[in-house]
Formats: C-alpha cells, sequence, structure tokens
C-alpha cells in the first residue's frame, strides 16, 4: 500500500504518510491515488492545485471557504518545512474550536487530509517554503472567510514567537471565532 492513513483526535482530519522509494538518485512517491484515498474513506473529487512560497516566520491563515464553495484540502510542504494547523469549525461536532497541529516537511513528506469545514493555515519553520494543497472546491472570492491566527479562544501553539510572525494585513484583521455566527452560512 502506497499511502499510511492515520486518524488525528479531530474527526475526519486525517494524516497521510505516503511510501517513499529512496535510494542514491533521491526519491520516487505517489502523492495521490484516487483509489487508495476512496478505500480510506477520502472520496471528494480534487479540482483545484495551488502552490505558495513563503519566508520564515510568515503566518498565512486560518482561511476557508462558506457553502457553495467549502473546500477540502491536501496538503503538503515540497520545499521546507511549515508548522501546518487545522481549526474545526463545524458547528455540529463535538470538537468544535479545536485546533491540531504537524510539521509538515520536503524531510518527512508528511501530507494532511482537512475535509470541509476546517480553517486552515501554516507557519513557516525554514529560511523558506514551498506549500501545495489539492482543493475539493474552485477558489470563490464571495465565499473568501478566515478566524485571526492568534486568537485567544482558540489557543494555537504555534511554534514561533508572535513577536516575529509575518502575517498579511488582510490575515491580521480577520474576525475572532466567537464573533462568526456560522461560518459556513
Amino acid at each position: 500500500m502506497p499511502f499510511q492513513f492515520v486518524e488525528t483526535p479531530i474527526d475526519g482530519l486525517i494524516i497521510v504518510k505516503p511510501r517513499v522509494f529512496a535510494d542514491d538518485r533521491g526519491f520516487f512517491m505517489e502523492s495521490y491515488k484516487a483509489s487508495e484515498f476512496r478505500t480510506a474513506g477520502i472520496s471528494e473529487q480534487f479540482v483545484q492545485d495551488n502552490h505558495s512560497r513563503s519566508q520564515k516566520n510568515v503566518i498565512r491563515g486560518l482561511h476557508f471557504q462558506r457553502r457553495p464553495h467549502q473546500q477540502g484540502k491536501l496538503v503538503r510542504c515540497i520545499s521546507g518545512a511549515v508548522w501546518d494547523v487545522a481549526v474545526d469549525l463545524r458547528k455540529d461536532s463535538p470538537t468544535y474550536g479545536n485546533w491540531y497541529g504537524i510539521e509538515l516537511s520536503e524531510t518527512n513528506k508528511t501530507m494532511l487530509y482537512l475535509p470541509p469545514g476546517f480553517g486552515h493555515g501554516f507557519a513557516v519553520l525554514s529560511e523558506t517554503a514551498e506549500f501545495v494543497y489539492k482543493v475539493t472546491s474552485e477558489y470563490a472570492p464571495e465565499s473568501d472567510g478566515g478566524i485571526v491566527w492568534n486568537d485567544p479562544a482558540i489557543g494555537i501553539k504555534w511554534p514561533i514567537d508572535p513577536a516575529d510572525a509575518v502575517v498579511s494585513e488582510k490575515d491580521s484583521r480577520l474576525p475572532r471565532l466567537e464573533t462568526l455566527e456560522d461560518p459556513y452560512l
């Protein structure tokens, strides 16, 4: 089997570890295989791929899209390292408002699957990082939403000093979770 799927404490949020074939020439791995993901219970169809590059201490997020353009995501870091964070925004979930963080890097090649209903963000740990992700719905500006990265009610333990965080003006003005009636209306 080319993938190991590991459940997290938050229902539906899944760590994906690919099988990597490495030798003195480099490595080979499958980064996605629909049949394997379906067998693991991830049956969404991915319709768009995104790629970003960021400098050390950049924090992007916490982003989501509202209905009808909610996005599931399969995320990974292909260069450098990031601290990746998912926040459960599903009002009917017993883990609503809880977060989960994991280091994703070019070295560990670990991926994270986030079903629709999660806020997502990451902090760059290396000098630079390139981050790629597949999404289940195309980006729709009218459905764009987010929660501020340092919302004390969520309490994410970012592995960088907040004084060193580099955050876009847009992301620094995002609302707190408590001010959102339902992020998926």
